[in-house]
């Protein structure tokens, strides 16, 4: 499969299953936050979800796929520190503020900067209709941070944490799909940088979640944290797999933007899930985000 993916990148054929990639990975980036954010502790369900998929990886990076060129293993090891970090910062975030107020102003900062950086890096070019389709989903982004950032202001509380954690998620985000997208067109197959990415993935932030769980005077049962880990590792397997291969296949910063309308999808878990208000100033802005992504993607 790696070698027919390899074939179809920059073909008609590649750019549609681009598309369909990244719009499911969308989705399974909403639910993922959603995992995440909820049960007993963000960082506990990191450490827990990290652990799965390396498991679940680790044969398949062994003994399925071709063993990481030299030059390779300094894009997974590159790929493993931002990893941390973004990890860190995204649980902070989930822990510090409510789900509809930081995943917002988190995801906000990508479609624009992942624009930028796929003109720099990949030497992308992109009509004056996406850039548009770009500050547009960006903006409506950030302005539904803004009005969630209000909503949260009038219950009461400190949000600079949240946010702070939050825009620190971004800008990760940020580097990250950039340094990934780079990484997994260095590898002949692109199946080895991704089995080799969650394989890492589970000897950082594990050690991490096990040092917060030893400090806690209250111990979480470990059952429910168990199957929580499991399921997020698969969403995240597909969710991240999906979009790395729509990199590989077609635009990365054309990608990049369209996956930011996890946003969406992520309102609406917010609400049905955590019981999250969302009223008519809210609506718009996501209906000008699927403007925005829109225009990105036909521009």
């Amino acid at each position: 499969m790696g070698e027919w993916l390899v074939s179809i990148a920059g073909t008609a054929e590649g750019a549609r299953l681009a598309l369909i990639l990244t719009m499911l990975s969308a989705i399974a980036h909403a639910v993922f936050g959603a995992i995440n954010k909820g049960g007993a502790d963000p960082f506990l369900n990191r450490g827990a979800i990290n652990l799965w998929y390396g498991a679940i990886a680790l044969p398949i990076a062994l003994f399925v796929v071709p063993m990481p060129a030299p030059g390779l293993w300094v894009w997974i090891a590159v790929s493993y520190s931002v990893h941390i970090v973004y990890e860190y910062l995204q649980a902070s975030a989930f822990e510090k503020g409510d789900f509809t107020l930081v995943y917002p102003i988190a995801r906000g900062t990508g479609p624009l900067v992942a624009l930028v950086l796929a003109a720099a890096v990949f030497g992308e070019r992109f009509s004056a209709l996406q850039w548009g389709g770009g500050l547009l989903l960006s903006s409506a982004i950030m302005g539904l941070a803004v009005v969630n950032i209000r909503r949260a202001r009038g219950t009461g509380g400190s949000l600079g944490p949240a946010i702070r954690a939050a825009v620190g998620t971004g800008i990760m985000l940020a580097s990250y799909t950039a340094l990934d997208a780079y990484g997994i067109r260095q590898a002949e197959n692109p199946f080895t940088f991704l089995a080799w990415f969650f394989v890492t993935g589970a000897l950082g932030f594990p050690f991490i979640s096990l040092a917060r769980w030893r400090r806690m005077e209250t111990k979480p049962p470990l059952r429910p944290l168990v199957i929580r880990g499991f399921v997020g590792a698969i969403v995240a397997l597909f969710s991240f797999s999906a979009v790395m291969i729509a990199t590989r296949l077609d635009s990365v910063g054309q990608t990049a933007a369209l996956r930011e309308t996890s946003i969406i999808f992520a309102t609406a878990i917010g609400v049905i899930v955590f019981r999250e208000r969302i009223d008519a100033p809210r609506l718009a802005l996501i209906a000008l985000i699927a403007a925005g992504a829109v225009l990105v993607e036909v521009g």
